[in-house]
């Protein structure tokens, strides 16, 4: 029988290569399996670190320049809004001790220039050199001569002469000396779009005949060898802000120039002479708003509604005729001209409804008849008056335009 080794120590489990003989026994351990690398089996390696996600920026940026300071920077250069440049400066520089941005050296040197210039600015207009400054910007972007010109002016033209497409430049010279021209009147067009050379031209020519009297106050001393003239504002000037028209008297005949002024006062005339000129400018003005056109039948509703404020003028010329305080000598003369104005607005007004053009005629010539200024001389001569008629008018010419109007002044 045989028995059994005795027990030695517990050995691992597993496969074993049998011992060699007389050699001492080792137990066989499974050899690890590694992911194959480029090289042949390769260990991993663990690392603490994670691979960058996409958006990660690896540098750190430079800090941003405050906009407030680049702002400043231009302001302060131009000069044009130095008070606007000096804050955004001073603002610029709390900003950036805050934030910790960049263009600390714009916003001082935009601070520094704003802060000159806004002094200039100040000086200028303490000294009054700002608003001489604008005059002589508003001349230069100007073509036409009208921004440079006020009422009352007496001035000369390049060639001494007020007619041509453009009157670029002008020299202001004193009344008593020979002149091209003295502006009676000015206004300004209304409205944010250019209206045209032809929109501006026939406003001129209404208005400025209109106006006459409100600065020579009796036009029947005006002579008849003084014309009427304007400057309208032309496209390139209009964008610049230019809206003023001009009217003034020049001389008739080209070449010719004015000595002395035919600005009058009110206080040059009577009371009685004051209420009667104040009376006829009431339809002077209504007739200077005639349609610009060559016959009746070209516009007949309009020379409708121009028979009608004729109408109503006549009617307001009446009254103040009839309510004035007249002398002994003036009170007839006066009310006998005061009827025929009866007269002439009832034709006047039957014009205003007449159904046709034929019928227009009819009653419009009958008023006109009744307005004949010579049938003013009575008056005016019995009110120390000129008695001369001025001589019927077409108008003068205005830049660019022709001049208008009914010329009849009563």
């Amino acid at each position: 029988m045989s028995i059994p080794p005795p027990p030695g120590p517990q050995q691992p489990q597993g496969p074993y290569q049998p011992p060699a003989a007389g050699g001492p026994q080792y137990p066989h351990y499974p050899q690890p399996q590694y992911p194959q690398g480029p090289y042949g089996p390769q260990p991993p390696y663990p690392s603490p670190y994670q691979p960058w996600g996409q958006g990660h920026v690896p540098y750190v940026l430079p800090a941003p320049v405050n906009g407030l300071a680049i702002a400043s920077l231009v302001l302060g250069l131009l000069c044009c809004l130095p008070g606007v440049g000096l804050v955004l400066g001073v603002i610029a520089l709390i900003q950036i001790r805050r934030r910790g941005e960049r263009g600390r050296a714009m916003a001082v040197v935009g601070s520094v220039f704003s802060g000159i210039g806004l002094a200039v600015w100040v000086l200028l207009l303490a000294t009054g050199g700002a608003a001489e400054f604008w005059e002589g910007v508003k001349e230069g972007a100007s073509e036409t001569s009208s921004l440079s010109l006020s009422t009352g002016d007496c001035f000369d033209t390049p060639g001494d002469s007020l007619t041509g497409d453009l009157v670029t430049d002008v020299t202001r010279v004193p009344c008593e000396d020979a002149h091209d021209g003295e502006v009676f009147a000015t206004y300004d067009l209304k409205g944010a779009e250019y209206p045209g050379d032809d929109a501006s031209g026939g406003s001129a020519d209404h208005r400025c005949y209109a106006l006459e009297d409100t600065y020579a106050f009796d036009l029947w001393a005006v002579p008849d060898d003084v014309a009427v003239y304007y400057f309208t504002p032309s496209e390139d000037s209009w964008s610049t802000g230019d809206r003023s028209v001009v009217c003034a008297f020049g001389s008739a005949a080209e070449g010719e120039k004015l000595t002395g002024s035919y600005r009058a006062q009110v206080g040059a005339f009577t009371p009685e002479q004051v209420s009667y000129l104040r009376a006829a400018h009431i339809l002077n003005v209504a007739l200077d708003t005639a349609p610009d056109t060559d016959y009746i039948e070209d516009d007949l509703p309009g020379n409708k509604a121009w028979a009608g404020r004729v109408a109503t003028a006549l009617g307001k010329q009446s009254a103040m005729l009839r309510s004035g305080k007249w002398s002994a000598d003036t009170e007839r003369p006066v009310l006998a001209l005061a009827a025929d104005l009866d007269k002439a607005r009832t034709e006047w007004a039957r014009a205003a409804k007449a159904p046709d053009v034929d019928t227009f005629y009819a009653h419009y010539d009958k008023g006109y008849k009744l307005i004949d200024p010579h049938r003013a001389v009575t008056v005016r001569d019995a009110l120390g008056l000129s008695v001369d008629p001025p001589a019927y008018d077409d108008g003068g010419q205005g830049a660019g335009s022709e001049g208008g109007g009914s010329g009849m002044q009563v």
